[in-house]
Order: structure tokens, then sequence, then C-alpha cells
């Protein structure tokens, strides 16, 4: 550490969101991760450190800042500096820098990796069950970055799970996105899913247009859930989805009525006690549009508002930590 980032660090209160980030999580572990997804042999010249790379995309996620704002940010903020390891003679990575970075993760498929890594990491410290007693299941709506182009109609009210829009027609300069329509508000844009356990931690993200409905989805979220339980609401309802839990997790989706066949008082109960329980996935939701921006893709195409899904639902999860623990000097870093 030169004089500048020890004065940084003396400047700096220990109770500062980044400074608990960067005692709570041993970024090394994210080495292979990021080697992997950047498809480096190490070999060749050297750029910047990939996890210095990675912290700054981190800030870039919290801070809601585009690529020209997080480089400029980069060379005024001390505490900026000081969670990435940038000196004050070093050379700060340029706008450019940040988008091949992230775009080449994106192309690696590391995204879902990273947010296993951190969840590996906060098991370990016991802020996070490795085996929670419920796993709760929900999506919301992205609004799409590009805006429908205004000779094109939206699509009239449909039932959600209805036919998908046909490959060639496209809304929008995003080609990935799609319309749907909830009551009275059509949006274009993506469905993001979420798996999170009770105490509102997220493990699992998945992404998909948001045409297509939810219930399909469900055999990909509850792949390697470890809860005794897993919780939906109605529109999971099915039975190719109750035969996915049986002999695993204990079935907790919502009963649905059908016509002819009302609930009876004890499926009405039992959807109560669901409902209690649901509300740490909305709350993540939340958290992840109003502080991470999640209401709005900053990218086009599928896989990178998938990326920008997981590194929300990173974000969600090292400020619920950092808010959970009181800061230790002493606690050693994850080997």
């Amino acid at each position: 550490m030169d004089l500048f980032l020890r004065e940084v660090a003396v400047r700096i209160d220990a109770d500062d969101v980044l400074s608990r980030i960067d005692a709570l999580i041993d970024l090394r572990a994210f080495s292979p991760i990021l080697t992997r997804g950047l498809g480096r042999s190490g070999d060749g010249p050297q750029g910047y450190d990939p996890l210095v790379l990675l912290k700054c995309l981190l800030i870039g996620q919290w801070h809601g800042l585009s690529d020209p704002k997080l480089e400029r940010a980069l060379k005024v903020r001390l505490d900026f500096m000081m969670f990435c390891g940038l000196g004050l003679h070093a050379p700060v990575p340029d706008e450019t820098t940040h988008c091949r970075f992230r775009n080449a993760l994106v192309k690696g498929g590391v995204y879902d990796d990273l947010l296993a890594e951190v969840c590996r990491q906060l098991e370990h410290h016991g802020l996070k069950l490795k085996a929670a007693e419920a796993a709760i299941i929900d999506a919301t709506l992205v609004e799409s970055a590009a805006r429908p182009r205004n000779h094109i109609d939206p699509p009239q009210d449909r039932a959600e799970g209805d036919a998908p829009d046909a490959p060639d027609m496209h809304f929008s300069a995003d080609p990935d996105a799609r319309w749907v329509k909830k009551g009275s508000k059509s949006t274009l844009g993506y469905k993001a899913f979420a798996r999170t356990d009770e105490d509102g931690y997220i493990d699992r993200v998945h992404t998909t247009p948001a045409n297509q409905a939810e219930s399909p989805q469900f055999a990909t979220m509850i792949e390697g859930a470890t809860a005794q339980r897993v919780l939906a609401d109605k529109a999971y309802a099915s039975k190719a989805n109750r035969d996915a839990l049986r002999g695993q997790h204990r079935d907790g989706i919502m009963r649905k009525a059908a016509r002819g066949r009302p609930l009876r008082p004890s499926e009405k109960r039992f959807n109560k006690l669901i409902s209690k329980r649901r509300f740490r996935v909305e709350q993540c939701f939340g958290t992840m549009k109003r502080l991470f921006g999640l209401h709005r893709a900053r990218y086009f195409g599928c896989a990178r508002t998938h990326a920008q899904l997981a590194m929300a639902a990173i974000g969600q999860n090292l400020l619920k930590a950092a808010n959970k623990i009181i800061l230790n000097p002493q606690t050693p870093a994850i080997a």
C-alpha cells in the first residue's frame, strides 16, 4: 500500500459499505472464474488486473454509472480508488476497457458463476444458510433499453403464455425484447426470475423475453436448490411443476382455482400462509430496481440483460451482508 492509499484509508470511515465488502469478500477466489470467462492463457501482454476491473464493474452497477461516468468517478472518488486499489499515479481503466471487459464476461457466460461464488463466501461466513428451510421463486418485468418503433402498434391483450411473437417481428432495436400486457399496461422487455431464501439472499437468476410464461421456467429455477420447500405463486401452479418437486422438495406452490372447482377452505388457508412468506423475493426485486437500476435494461439483448440481473443480485446480496455484519478488522480473508 503506497502513501496515498494509506492516507485514503485513514480518511474513509471503516463503516463505509465498500470497506465492509472489501473486508468480507475475498475477490482472489474469483480469479479462476474471470480467467475462464476472458479466455486468457496467461501468455502475451498483460493488461489491467481482472480483479480490479471486476471491482470497477461492481461499483458501476452499485451506483448506476455509465462507462464514461465510471471512468471519471475512478479518477476523483477516494473511496472508489481505495476499493479498487488504484494509486494516485496508477493508470485508470477507460470506458472502452470497462465495456470490453463486461462483454467478454457475457460471452464467457460466467455471471452465474460469480453470483454462486458470492453465495458460497456468504455461507462460509455464516451470513447465508447453505440449506435453507424455503426457496422462494418469482419473476418481475424489466423494461427494454430500446424504445418501441412508433409505426408498429403494440399487440392486443392476450393471455400470458400464449404463442410468442413471430421470429421475424421486431418491435424495436433490441432484437430479444418482446411485448407483454398486464392489466392495462404493455411492456416491451424481459422477465427477470430470481430464487431467494427466507433471509432474502438471491442464489439463482434467469432471464427470458417478456412474453414467455413463467410456469415453464420453474424447472430451471429449482435446479441446484437445497431448500426443504419451494414457495411460488399461482403462476407456477401446474401438474408438471408439482411433479418436478416430488421426492426432492416439499410443495409450496399456491393452489389455483379452476372452472367449476373453487378453492377449498384448507387451500385458501394454505395460500395465505405461503403469501406471508413470499414477500422476501418481492423485497429483493424492489431493492434491485430502486438501488441497482433493474427497472430498465441498460443494454440490448437477453444475455446482456441477464448479466445486469446477475450483477444486481450480487449487489443485493453484498448490501444485505454488509448491513448485517459488524466490521471486524481482524476477520481473516477466505482462502
